[in-house]
């Protein structure tokens, strides 16, 4: 990965790499098709795993229909880009071009890939309803999971990034 400019804000702690996936509620993916690129906003749930070699890797699970754009888009080519962002605040200068903005975000890329498991569908709709409404009763009829079309985002390239505001 091409290193980052503003190497003092990058996140490399996996803590805080996870705080950020947690207070984040949207991803964007992008992706392209015969049409072009497109940039696609989506709920999510995520795992991080840690290979024996200490590298994080990231999954990011989505859901749709099987029908559209981005499902066919996903399937035909699974090269994606990501990026999600959260805590935004303005931060106030002393003159117009002094202003600038708090965030924390993540932004990578990877290989997405439908889950036709069953069982994996199911895993992966767990770790959404996690993130997004973690008191949901979840229950997840066979008729359910038959409509549903869910993919998982694999990423060993992603980084984050976080500019705090000034107290």
């Amino acid at each position: 990965m091409r290193p980052m400019r503003l190497f003092k804000r990058e996140v490399k702690d996996i803590r805080e790499i996870e705080t950020i996936l947690k207070t984040c509620d949207t991803v964007r993916i992008g992706a392209a098709d015969e049409d072009g690129i497109f940039v696609v906003p989506m709920n999510y749930g995520y795992e991080l795993v840690t290979e024996d070699a200490g590298h994080p890797i990231l999954k990011i699970y989505v859901h749709s229909a099987y029908e559209g754009r981005k499902a066919e888009a996903f399937k035909k080519e699974p090269a994606v880009a990501f990026e999600m962002d959260c805590g935004h605040e303005i931060i106030r200068g002393d003159y117009t071009c002094s202003y600038s903005y708090a965030y924390m975000s993540i932004m990578g890329s990877g290989v997405i890939r439908e889950l036709t498991d069953p069982g994996m569908k199911e895993y992966g709709l767990k770790k959404l309803m996690a993130h997004m409404a973690p008191e949901a009763d979840l229950r997840f009829s066979p008729e359910v999971l038959s409509r549903t079309c869910v993919f998982c985002i694999e990423s060993d390239q992603f980084t984050g990034k976080k500019r705090a505001p000034k107290n």
